[in-house]
Parts: C-alpha cells; sequence; structure tokens
C-alpha cells in the first residue's frame, strides 16, 4: 500500500475526480465525502473537478465527440490511479473538439440557408436579341452570382464583359469580367437589396477603370416585395 507523503492530503485526485463524476465506489464515497466536509483544501480541489465534469458534459451537449476520443475518456474515467493532469487534458480535449464541430455546423449552415434572389436581364439597344438572368445568393463570403446569358457574342483580344451592381444613388460597384455569357460565376461584396440594379457592359482592357456606359443587359433585382 502506497503511504502518503506528508504533505500530501487525504483523498488523491483520482478519487476527487472520480468523487465528481459520479463514478467513485459506493464504500469509499462517504468517507471521502467526510474528508472533503472536513478540509478547505480537499473541498477546493472537488469543486475545480466539478467544473471540469460540467464542461465536459456541456460539451458533449452540444455535439458528439469523436469516437477514439470518447473511448480514451471512459477509459480514463474507469482508472482509480489516473492523475489530475490526465483528467484535465481530456476534458479539454472533448470541449475544443464539440465546439469546432459547433463551428464547423454554423458556417455550413450560413452558406446553405442564404438569402436567393433572381433578376431577370433584358437587352438594350446595342445586344437586341440577347436575354440572360441571374441568382444571387448569399454566403458568408459575400453574395455569388450565377449568370447565364445568351445572344451575346464571345469578346476576346482585349475586350470583354463586365457585371455591375448600382444603388439608388448611382454608385457602381464592380463584380466582375467574362467572355461569353454561358455558366458565369460572379462575385460582389454589397447587398443587392441596397444596389438592386445589374448591368452588363462591354469593355476593353486599358487604364480607364469606369464603366465604359455600353450597357447589353440590364435587370433589377426580384426582392420579392
Amino acid at each position: 500500500m502506497r503511504r502518503r507523503p506528508r504533505d500530501e492530503p487525504a483523498g488523491d485526485v483520482a478519487e476527487l475526480a472520480a468523487l465528481a463524476d459520479g463514478s467513485l465506489a459506493p464504500e469509499r464515497r462517504a468517507a471521502l465525502e467526510a474528508q472533503v466536509a472536513a478540509s478547505p483544501e480537499l473541498a477546493d480541489r472537488l469543486a475545480e473537478q466539478e467544473r471540469v465534469v460540467a464542461l465536459t458534459r456541456s460539451a458533449a451537449a452540444e455535439v458528439e465527440a469523436p469516437a477514439g476520443l470518447r473511448a480514451r475518456v471512459e477509459a480514463q474515467r474507469g482508472s482509480r490511479r489516473a492523475p489530475m493532469r490526465s483528467r484535465f487534458v481530456l476534458a479539454g480535449a472533448a470541449a475544443t473538439a464539440a465546439a469546432a464541430a459547433v463551428v464547423a455546423f454554423a458556417v455550413i449552415g450560413s452558406d446553405t440557408a442564404g438569402e436567393t434572389f433572381h433578376t431577370a436581364l433584358a437587352p438594350t439597344e446595342l445586344a437586341r436579341g440577347a436575354v440572360g438572368d441571374a441568382t444571387l445568393t448569399k454566403t458568408s463570403s459575400g453574395w455569388r452570382i450565377e449568370l447565364d446569358a445568351t445572344g451575346l457574342p464571345r469578346l476576346d483580344g482585349g475586350r470583354f464583359y463586365e457585371a455591375w451592381l448600382r444603388n439608388a444613388a448611382g454608385t457602381l460597384v464592380p463584380i466582375g469580367t467574362f467572355n461569353e455569357g454561358s455558366d458565369v460565376t460572379l462575385w460582389a461584396g454589397v447587398s443587392p437589396k441596397e444596389f438592386t440594379t445589374l448591368t452588363i457592359t462591354r469593355e476593353r482592357a486599358d487604364d480607364d477603370q469606369v464603366s465604359s456606359g455600353e450597357k447589353v443587359l440590364v435587370g433589377t433585382v426580384d426582392l420579392g416585395d
């Protein structure tokens, strides 16, 4: 039987941890509880263990820890001689894994549950016969705009189409360029609920980043009002 050092209080940390999580043998529980009641130091240690148990159970209530980690936690809990530090490490790992899974779920959910709007694009005098439509979907990165247009001839050799969102004040925000209108993906950092007009212009590569004004398709975002 191991002799306890003089400076170590009765009731080792493994038993205190077992008392905190309810796994202590019944024949030992009453004696240890009496020791805790008589020792402020043991009472503080028990309270610390109980906080660890509460944290672990709270994390597990949000999302189940990985199977391998849960197996290690259960194995550690069954050991009556497991050091206190090991219990803290395992409890912290379980909480971290749970929190990471919750965050991942929240990020994925925000993308799949984003707002979605549609825009029908009509041709101007510069592109008679052209037609298009766009779907605008809110994601964590911004607004993804999926454009599909027909009747626009392909532009190459330094010429291209550029898409813009415009608000009521006339402020234009560029949202991407392309050569032809089939299966185009654009991105906007402004909300189509404020920048409600979508336009497509013809541009050329030069030092002027302002819109050419050569509009070929124009549409208003359908906000469903």
